[in-house]
């Protein structure tokens, strides 16, 4: 469904008259696919017939969201001090990612007897490797997704609508103006967040 997602927003853009125009910044072109990702939930008793996996499905991919947006703030804070602090030593890393781990993880884990594996846990996120200071993107993103999610669900028509206007605008437009068009915010303020995750969760409940 995510690379779906992808693959509707190259649809829609396909007539645009310049390749630049079909090449939006990561925070438009993630949007398009994690939104299919909610946006499709209603349809996915076609992959899960199964009453109790159809549930367990939606129940878990909702619990991931609510897990991805601290671990992408964790991820991007660290590699912003690695690249930023280019002679670190091992040990600067280790104290340093233990540090910012702790300001976004949650309380109740009991890493005892899994210290090792906790100093080195951010080695599975290959973008530290691969694409330096790309990640946040996936939070802001992520955000939009459930606003386009939230609409979709005040309103199919509606929802789909601004979902397929927004797409449809490439990189024609500012990324503020092209959430716009879709009918949500660009918007990272302490109370949208919360108004975001509260439909999250009274979703999660009606499960």
């Amino acid at each position: 469904m995510h690379e779906g997602g992808h693959a509707v927003h190259n649809f829609l853009t396909k007539d645009l008259p310049l390749g630049d125009f079909k090449n939006p910044p990561m925070e438009v072109a993630e949007l398009a696919s994690m939104s299919m990702e909610l946006l499709s939930m209603d349809h996915w008793d076609i992959f899960f017939p199964n009453e109790s996996d159809l549930k367990r499905a939606k129940r878990e991919h909702l619990e991931d969201i609510i897990e991805t947006l601290p671990w992408v703030a964790t991820i991007d804070k660290f590699q912003h001090w690695i690249y930023e602090n280019p002679t670190h030593s091992t040990s600067d890393r280790k104290t340093n990612w233990n540090n910012i781990y702790r300001q976004f993880a949650d309380p109740v884990t009991d890493w005892s007897g899994l210290q090792e594996g906790k100093d080195y846990l951010w080695q599975k996120q290959l973008h530290l490797y691969e694409v330096p200071f790309y990640y946040i993107e996936y939070g802001m993103a992520q955000l939009g997704a459930i606003a386009v999610w939230r609409n979709f669900r005040k309103d199919k028509q509606k929802g789909l609508e601004g979902y397929r206007n927004a797409l449809k605008l490439g990189y024609m437009r500012t990324i503020p103006e092209i959430y716009k068009a879709a009918g949500i915010q660009f918007n990272f303020s302490r109370s949208y967040i919360k108004e975001l995750m509260d439909f999250v969760r009274k979703e999660l409940n009606a499960i």
